[in-house]
């Protein structure tokens, strides 16, 4: 009984010191080191980068023209009805005066042969379209009174307020791309810069001419953009680039492997909705870099690439 008693007890001390030295294994061994999920992309150096502004410009006739009566009496006759196309010198109305409706009947009476009316017309002073019609048939009109209105088509174009800051920039992009809502870019240039400035916005009023095919309506919202610069260099994908709070730092996280991403400082350029240029940083076309999962790593991170 005594010998099991001792049996027991060995028993019992090896299977205590086996745990122990167990929870110290355990205890002593490093933890798994937690891995980022990341997805890489590499620089290229072969995207056009432009650094540009964009401003609106609004579709407008910067000249009407009235047509006007040129004696007094009655429209026997009009041709036009508003939105129609005119040339320049094609017949709108035709009028007859008082005196002269009086005596044609008379002398008709006498010799109908002589045919008397004794009426004048009135053309259309520009080419455009009919914007406004005041009279019809039959209305009696004074002498110089508007029977019409006619836009000028020569005096169409898209007017944007540029801030003067600009007006180098206008100056120098005579050739222009005006973008239009349907998805239409229509070239146009620089026609005339107004010599005012608006003492409040400072802003300069600026006329841009294109070739109207009669589809772009009056008070059009269009987009006009300006480049301030354009050029080829290292650019790395814009998701890559990171920033401090001001906005005063950029930094790249680097792969040095599969494993290991670290922070790369660099001095941005030019910077587009895909590529930020590269001025100077440790940086080539041939690193990969973190574009996704990247924001909050510290230097010297641990990832996981995903595919």
């Amino acid at each position: 009984m005594k010998g099991v008693i001792i049996i027991t007890a060995i028993l019992f001390i090896a299977l205590t010191g086996c745990k122990s030295r167990s929870s110290n294994d355990e205890a002593g061994s490093p933890l798994a080191v937690a891995k980022t999920p990341v997805q890489v992309a590499y620089p290229t150096d072969t995207a056009s980068l432009s650094d540009q502004v964009n401003l609106t410009a609004i579709a407008n006739y910067l000249l009407k023209s009235d047509v006007k009566a040129n004696a007094t009496g009655y429209i026997t006759k009009m041709t036009i009805k508003p939105a129609d196309n005119v040339r320049k010198g094609q017949l709108l109305f035709a009028l007859q005066t008082k005196e002269a409706r009086a005596l044609g009947n008379t002398i008709n009476k006498l010799d109908p042969s002589f045919r008397f009316s004794g009426g004048t017309t009135v053309v259309s002073p520009a080419s455009g379209y009919v914007e406004m019609v005041n009279h019809q048939v039959g209305d009696y009109v004074q002498d110089g009174e508007v029977l019409a209105t006619i836009t000028d088509a020569s005096s169409f174009g898209f007017v944007m307020n540029v801030p003067y800051e600009y007006n180098q920039l206008i100056r120098n992009n005579k050739q222009l791309i005006v973008n239009l809502p349907d998805g239409r870019n229509v070239g146009g240039y620089v026609a005339k810069i107004m010599p005012v400035l608006d003492s409040i916005s400072q802003t300069q009023r600026v006329l841009v001419k294109v070739l109207n095919d009669g589809s772009i309506p009056q008070n059009l919202i269009a987009n006009i953009v300006l480049n301030k610069q354009s050029t080829y260099g290292l650019a790395v994908p814009r998701p890559a680039v990171l920033s401090d709070e001001t906005q005063s730092s950029f930094w790249v996280m680097k792969l040095i492997n599969d494993s290991t991403a670290v922070k790369t400082e660099i001095e941005k350029g030019i910077e587009t909705n895909r590529w930020v240029q590269v001025k100077s940083g440790n940086i080539s076309v041939k690193d990969r870099l973190v574009t996704s999962g990247n924001y909050g790593l510290g230097d010297t991170a641990f990832i996981r690439i995903e595919r």
